[in-house]
Order: structure tokens, then sequence, then C-alpha cells
């Protein structure tokens, strides 16, 4: 019997999954898949997987998150000039979230960061968080990304930060100004106004300093 080829639709998917492995040094998620590829349902993308897997394409490991490797990936290919950090959770770039929850950096989910994004000797004290949202569009950040941040608990006027609003018990990306008493957190998006507050309700979180794009 001769072997079965991949469809148009899981050629797509397999070319999707090696790219994201590459990028990021994590295999994606079924929603990643369903969300980057527009699938319409995670049902579609696991039973696309199932053949994949049939294929030898991949091999997946349900009883651990994002488990799908590719066996003809090198691991020396992907452990060269490359430096990982936490990844924290998602941020908006838009209006504020909710504080995500605190996350054990020992257990947390790993992103690689290539070395022309951040060298690894520069990564202590940085982590990385998805972006949601297209307020900072005009810094070539898009809805998500992955931006890496620089522990840090100041700024100075122009720097992109993870600013906590400590009323509003919630955390949104912008760049910081301190302007006439008052702190603005200013959108790059024409389309959306700034946030005005004051210094006192205002908790840097860390300084953006790099960016993760997008597959898709």
């Amino acid at each position: 019997m001769p072997r079965r080829e991949m469809s148009d639709r899981q050629e797509k998917m397999y070319q999707y999954i090696v790219s994201f492995i590459k990028e990021r040094g994590i295999s994606p998620s079924i929603r990643d898949i369903q969300r980057d590829l527009d699938i319409s349902s995670t049902s579609v993308v696991s039973y696309n997987l199932e053949v994949l897997e049939k294929l030898g394409k991949i091999v997946r490991n349900d009883k651990i998150s994002r488990g799908i490797s590719i066996p003809d990936l090198s691991p020396a290919l992907l452990s060269q000039n490359f430096g990982r950090v936490p990844l924290l959770g998602t941020i908006t770039a838009g209006s504020p979230l909710p504080d995500p929850e605190e996350v054990n950096l020992d257990q947390a989910e790993q992103v690689t960061v290539p070395a022309n994004i951040v060298p690894p000797n520069r990564l202590n004290g940085v982590y990385a968080l998805r972006v949601r949202g297209q307020s900072m569009i005009d810094a070539l950040i898009d809805d998500g990304d992955y931006v890496l941040l620089r522990f840090q608990e100041t700024a100075e006027n122009g720097q992109m930060v993870a600013a906590r609003l400590i009323d509003e018990n919630a955390v949104t990306l912008k760049k910081f100004y301190r302007e006439n008493g008052r702190i603005r957190l200013q959108p790059a998006n024409a389309t959306m106004q700034p946030i005005y507050t004051s210094p006192e309700n205002v908790q840097i979180q860390g300084r953006v300093i790099g960016v993760l794009r997008s597959l898709l």
C-alpha cells in the first residue's frame, strides 16, 4: 500500500509547528495552531495532528503541556545561540487587564530567545509576556507577539514598560512619561487615548528590551 501523503492543511500545519519550535524553542499548543492557522475548531486540529503522528511527522506526549516534537529536528540545532527566559503570562496592549497570578519561575514555561534578539549572557532578570491587543502596533508590537522585559521598578521617559495600575489592580503595556506631576501611559496607536494617572498609582514591573514576532 502506498504511503499516505499529507494534505495541504496538514503540510501547512507541519511547517507551522517546525517554524514555531525553531523560533520559540517550545511547541505550539492546540489553541495556538487553531488561532494562527484560522482552523474552525480544536477538534479539527486534533484530528490532523493524529494524522501527522501516524505519518511519523510529529511525536506527541499528551501528559505534558505543549508536548509536540519533530523527530527530524535536531536538538543541537535548537540549542545553538539561544537563551531561555520564563513566560509569565499575557499582558494587554489595549485596556489594562487584572494583574496575572504570580508564577513560580522554576516551574514556568520557557521561551527561547535567539542571540540576535538578546545575547544569552544578557538574559539575567529577563522574562517574557505574550501580548494581547494592538495598542502598541505603531511600535511594531502586534497581538500574539512576545515581549521580553527586564525586571526593574523605574523607567525613563519614552521607555516601554509593563505598568501596574495599583488602584485598578491591572497591568498594561505602554510607553511611560512623567509630566506635570502625573504619569502618562501612552499607546502606540493613533486611534487610542493615553492613560493619565498619579505617580502613586503606577508600579513599574519591567522595561521592554526585545520582541519576538508572532509567526502569522
